[in-house]
Order: structure tokens, then C-alpha cells, then sequence
């Protein structure tokens, strides 16, 4: 995986669903470690997260969008916004569904480039604030999170995955 080059960030196509996939996998499986069982981690599937990236990818949802952070020719991240998926969010409310880059290129500013894409996109569909969901034991994140003025808002969640009960924070921030 080469990081080098200039760094460009556009719409994901559905003939990036692998590439997205990839990372999706690769970037959860050193993320997460420590975090999330090992044995879930392990048994994730490029192939099946393929599968879901093409779908999601040929047929996005109403002001819902996913971009692709590239080295060259190469995908090497990815976030995926859209409304709030949020009990009681009203419509300019926007979601931050994920953000994630290959681990061998954290620290070049891929991430930061797709935070800026994410959020102009949100504001391009008219959401005036954002919100994301974190891992509360996932310091990284939520300091990278706190770089680009996301803060918690309160909100507390428990989702269950691969067996084991995980509790995530909610951030906020305007768009």
C-alpha cells in the first residue's frame, strides 16, 4: 500500500466497493483491537462488505454520500455521511456513519482531508449540524474527533457486537 502522492478525495463509485471494503476491513481489524473481541475482528469479510459497498454504492440514499480518499489511483480511505439516523433528528441534522483509512497511511492526512469532504458535503445537503458515534474506550478517535470540533453532546448508546456489549458516545458539532 503506497501513501505517496498527492492526496485527492471524490465520490466513491460502486467500481471502488473493494477498495472500500478493504480498508473497511483492514483499518477495524488494528482500530479495534483491544476493543472488540478478536475472534469478530478475524472472521470480518472483504468479500461480503464488497457486496454491501457495491449496493450502497450503485443506489445511495437521499442526500447521503460516500467519498474516497486516494494516493494516486489508489483508495486508501473513506467516509459515508448522510441524515441522522437518530430517534427524533429533524432534517438538517447529518450523520457522520463512518470515516476510516488504511492503517499503514494514518498520520499523512487523509483523515483530516475526508473529515473537511464529509463536513462540506453535509453542508451541500442543507444539514446545518452532525453528529457520530465512537467507542467511549477509543481515545484515537475521539481525539482526532476533537481536533476537527466534534464534542459529546451526552448521549450514550450500547450496541452489541460479535458478543460482547460495546458503549459508544455520540459527538456533535455545526456543519
Amino acid at each position: 500500500m503506497s501513501c505517496e502522492g498527492t492526496i485527492t478525495v471524490l465520490p466513491a463509485t460502486p467500481d471502488d466497493a473493494f477498495a472500500v471494503a478493504w480498508v473497511h476491513v483492514a483499518s477495524w481489524q488494528v482500530a479495534y483491537r483491544g476493543l472488540m473481541p478478536e475472534a469478530f475482528l478475524a472472521g470480518l469479510s472483504v468479500e461480503r462488505r464488497e457486496a454491501s459497498w457495491r449496493q450502497s454504492l450503485a443506489r445511495p440514499a437521499a442526500r447521503s454520500a460516500t467519498l474516497a480518499a486516494r494516493a494516486g489511483e489508489t483508495v486508501i480511505g473513506f467516509a459515508s455521511v448522510g441524515p441522522s439516523r437518530d430517534e427524533g433528528a429533524g432534517p438538517e441534522a447529518g450523520e457522520l456513519y463512518a470515516i476510516y483509512v488504511e492503517p499503514a497511511c494514518w498520520g499523512v492526512g487523509a483523515g483530516r482531508l475526508l473529515m473537511d469532504r464529509a463536513l462540506e458535503r453535509l453542508r451541500a445537503e442543507g444539514f446545518r449540524a452532525a453528529t457520530l458515534w465512537v467507542l467511549e474506550e477509543n481515545a484515537r478517535a475521539i481525539g482526532f474527533y476533537a481536533k476537527a470540533g466534534w464534542a459529546p453532546d451526552g448521549s450514550r448508546r450500547t450496541e452489541t457486537m460479535g458478543g460482547a456489549e460495546l458503549r459508544e458516545i455520540r459527538l456533535a458539532r455545526d456543519v
